[in-house]
């Protein structure tokens, strides 16, 4: 299995949490090395594990608050 890097250059919010400690977070990530993008998904506590998420660009994001707003 390839190992993937990655680096969480903000935290943006924790959107929950669950008995164990595990946390869904909004958050800045950069995969691989590359351009930081906007990361929601399941981590363990100090962000040893993770879950499986979706990663979105900017635009992506915005697109995502405008249809949240319509709710």
């Amino acid at each position: 299995m390839t190992d993937i890097k990655f680096e969480i250059v903000e935290e943006i919010a924790v959107i929950s949490e669950n008995p164990k400690g595990w946390r869904k977070e909004l958050n800045r990530v950069s995969w691989n090395n590359a351009a930081p993008k906007y990361d929601i998904r399941d981590w363990a506590p100090n962000h040893e594990k993770m879950g499986k998420g979706v990663t979105m660009t900017q635009e992506e994001l915005n697109s995502l608050r405008q249809a949240l707003q319509n709710i």
